[in-house]
């Protein structure tokens, strides 16, 4: 027999330190705190029966609660094996949040990629971490609905022992303090010794890990409160400035410009960084469409190379502004839900959602599009890097069918998945419960869109730190530029930065996908937020 048991009664004393889970396609799609199931066959509160107990404490509750969920509404259920075999209670650490992220680790593992016969989840970069999968402490959902309570800007390594800042939001404390996307970082708190030295292995600067400068570096920029910062500009002058972290609202729109670039050619540019809500992010893309359509632009560059997604109804609204207007009415993509959702076996939901039989059988989740502005576009070009994922992949794979797509940059992170939001008190379990399809039926990019190759467009050439948003003359800019007024992404001059070619470029490489393995600031994924409605 199996029983439901609401978790609302969540102790207070739970408190956890701040920490983010990576990820790199997330859906969102409603808070609450959703109930738990257990059996009446009662094992060891260490849970090594054959089903959950219905005793135990706040904890053991939802970490029967995350493997429950996930075997009714994993996109991958199926291959999840017993409870006994998982034992959500075995997982223990200091602090509710690390145990949980930890049998989240440990369950998506279990799901084979039949192509590769590795996880679903499996993250290169950090084997054995989930690469979707993850619990927030409410600090994400924030960021998402446009609060974000940081320094307010991002680092990475240019080179061995140079440090750049990559972006700056408006309004944050970095921003106020002058910090600009190309600044070198050449001392953090007045320690210079900063240099990139291996694998994040040690919390601490002086520790016995050998990865001591980068733990100082990564923990003095997303783990303190206040910073102290020498900063060297792209003139070689150097400033220093101290700030702390404060709430401030995100504003997702980095940049917005239109490059003139002669013959009747006008290249319209967006650095888009956050897929954040409707509310918070339309009112910015309702001011950039119109400021393009107002200066005439004939070519189109969206930026995502940081941009980790967030709500696809804004995915949505930015593909409705590109999209040529003849393709109004017709399809844009397809959510595919596991077996159990579609054939209506879901009690757990039912208990929280209001949801009608057929509601998740594909025909009932297809998505139109509904142009919005004047842009008659074409072509449509994007820059990506390892760091755009999820809702950022899902705007371009719904446009691929529709228009000419260009990818320019390095290999997205590879997210064709996306959850919807399971609370438990003060936390959120996030794992995928869906697929997205385009409307010619592409997706399954778990190994994300590598331009130039596997039928992308485009050109492959690796991140420049160095240079600020908007300089035509920054490396993946400068492709697109060459393209619109040449009619090639191939620059006279420049060698493009290939990982098979250049040594040193595999080396710079390995060193950011290793930060951006461990860098648990970024948000990856994709939510809906327009499906299911709490029950009142």
């Amino acid at each position: 027999m199996v029983y439901f048991r609401l978790i609302s009664y969540l102790e207070e004393s739970i408190k956890t330190p701040y920490m983010k889970k990576i990820f790199y396609l997330v859906i969102i799609l409603a808070a609450g705190i959703i109930s738990s199931c257990s059996k009446d066959k009662k094992p060891t509160t260490g849970g090594g029966g054959t089903g959950p107990s219905k005793d135990g404490t706040t904890l053991q509750l939802m970490q029967d609660s995350i493997y429950l969920y996930a075997k009714e509404d994993y996109l991958w259920f199926d291959q999840l094996p017993s409870y006994g075999t998982v034992n959500p209670r075995s997982f223990t650490a200091s602090d509710p949040f690390t145990a949980m992220q930890n049998e989240m680790d440990a369950i998506s593992q279990y799901a084979i990629n039949p192509s590769t016969n590795k996880p679903y989840e499996y993250y290169a970069p950090h084997p054995g971490i989930a690469k979707y999968s993850f619990i927030d402490d409410g600090t994400e959902g924030g960021a998402l609905n446009g609060t974000k309570g940081d320094f307010g800007f991002d680092y990475n390594y240019n080179l061995v022992d140079d440090i750049r800042v990559v972006y700056v939001y408006p309004g944050s404390p970095a921003d106020v303090a002058g910090l600009k996307r190309g600044y070198e970082i050449t001392s953090i708190n007045d320690d210079s010794d900063i240099s990139y030295d291996g694998l994040f292995s040690d919390g601490t600067k002086s520790g016995t890990g050998t990865s001591a400068h980068n733990n100082y570096v990564y923990n003095s920029i997303f783990n303190s409160g206040t910073i102290k910062l020498t900063l060297k500009k792209p003139d070689g002058t150097s400033f220093t400035v101290s700030f702390a972290t404060t709430n401030y609202t995100v504003n997702p729109v980095l940049k917005e410009t239109v490059l003139d670039l002669g013959n009747g050619k006008k290249l319209g540019y967006l650095v888009f960084n956050s897929f954040t809500s409707d509310a918070n992010a339309d009112p910015k893309l309702d001011a950039a469409f119109q400021d393009f359509a107002n200066q005439g632009i004939t070519e189109l560059a969206v930026d995502l190379r940081y941009n980790g997604g967030g709500f696809v109804s804004t995915a949505e609204y930015i593909d409705n502004y590109i999209v040529p207007p003849s393709k109004t009415g017709t399809l844009m993509y397809t959510y595919f839900y596991n077996s159990n959702l579609q054939n209506d076996i879901y009690p757990l939901l039912s208990k929280k959602y209001n949801i009608s039989k057929g509601d998740f059988k594909p025909v009932n989740n297809q998505v139109g599009f509904v142009k919005k502005g004047s842009l008659n576009l074409s072509r449509v070009f994007f820059i990506i890097t390892g760091g755009t994922a999820s809702a950022s992949e899902l705007t371009i794979n719904n446009l691929r069918p529709e228009m000419d797509v260009e990818l320019v940059g390095e290999t997205s992170y590879g997210k064709p998945v996306g959850f919807f939001n399971i609370d438990f008190g003060q936390y959120t379990m996030y794992t995928p419960e869906f697929s997205t399809k385009n409307s010619s039926n592409q997706g399954d990019y778990y190994a994300g869109m590598t331009p130039n190759a596997n039928g992308y467009n485009g050109v492959n050439d690796l991140d420049d730190y160095t240079k600020d948003f908007g300089d035509p003359t920054e490396g993946l800019l400068a492709h697109i530029v060459n393209k619109v007024k040449l009619g090639t992404f191939d620059i006279p001059g420049k060698v493009i930065q290939s990982l098979s070619s250049n040594p040193k470029a595999f080396s710079l490489a390995m060193s950011r996908d290793k930060s951006m393995a461990l860098n648990k600031n970024k948000f990856t994924g994709m939510v809906n937020n327009k499906k299911l409605k709490h029950r009142r």
